[in-house]
């Protein structure tokens, strides 16, 4: 079993900062892609930013510039470093891993997602 939990959601002023964290534990072999989504309510989850583990990124559009995503391998954690905040970015933030168990050739990657952490940024 993997588990993921979050950390660093909170309360900030438009234009401030929020650093996420997320760290995986568990039965784990390998991880491949690590990614940051978010749901505000009544809204659908989406994708905020991702990172393979060779360290390709990508953003939805809306946060390019402002948000970083990165990666420490040896620790399993990936983190959101979250810059000029904006009343929109308000939700609920979620980490995703895609992760193997095992080295066996029959194991396959599998999707695990954290709880989630609140971000609330006020106008």
């Amino acid at each position: 079993q993997v588990q993921l939990v979050e950390s660093g959601g909170g309360l900030v002023q438009a234009g401030g900062s929020l650093r996420l964290s997320c760290a995986a534990s568990g039965s784990i072999f390998s991880i491949n892609a690590m990614g940051w989504y978010r749901q505000a309510p009544g809204k659908q989850r989406e994708l905020v930013a991702a990172i393979t583990s060779a360290g390709s990124t990508n953003y939805r559009e809306s946060v390019k510039g402002r948000f970083t995503i990165s990666r420490d391998n040896a620790k399993n954690t990936v983190y959101l470093q979250m810059n000029s905040l904006k009343p929109e970015d308000t939700s609920v933030y979620y980490c995703n891993a895609d992760v193997r168990a095992t080295s066996a050739y029959y194991e396959p990657y599998r999707s695990y997602w954290g709880q989630g952490t609140q971000v609330t940024v006020s106008s």
